[in-house]
């Protein structure tokens, strides 16, 4: 395989990827990944977090948190498309497997994280 047919664009299929399963891996739009990364970032800044992993599943995609790369993350934001005429597609599920906060828009999703910032610059 060469180099060009293994790469993707976030939000998108790999190219190379059959049309029964284009559908079937859940990604991160680049729009949803830049409002995650803002966050992100502020937190980064606070010196709160220092690490993140992505992964893209066949029923969700999540965008973990960590505050050192070799402990458990300490939160997961989950995009899980098929929850989304129930309780939301979003949800924010902390340290210990509890969900922190769900919802139908991640921009609201987000504002989670402005209480755990607020007391990181205090």
């Amino acid at each position: 395989m060469d180099e060009a047919s293994s790469i993707h664009i976030l939000g998108q299929p790999p190219r190379n990827a059959s049309k029964a399963g284009r559908g079937s891996v859940v990604y991160f739009m680049r729009p949803e990944l830049n409002q995650i990364l803002n966050v992100y970032g502020r937190m980064v800044a606070a010196g709160e977090w220092r690490d993140y992993a992505i992964d893209h599943l066949r029923d969700q995609a999540v965008f973990s948190i960590f505050r050192r790369a070799s402990e458990m993350p300490l939160y997961r934001i989950i995009k899980e498309p098929a929850l989304s005429q129930q309780q939301g597609a979003w949800r924010v599920i902390g340290m210990d497997g509890q969900v922190l906060k769900r919802g139908r828009r991640l921009d609201q999703l987000l504002r989670f994280f402005d209480r755990q910032l607020v007391k990181a610059v205090d």
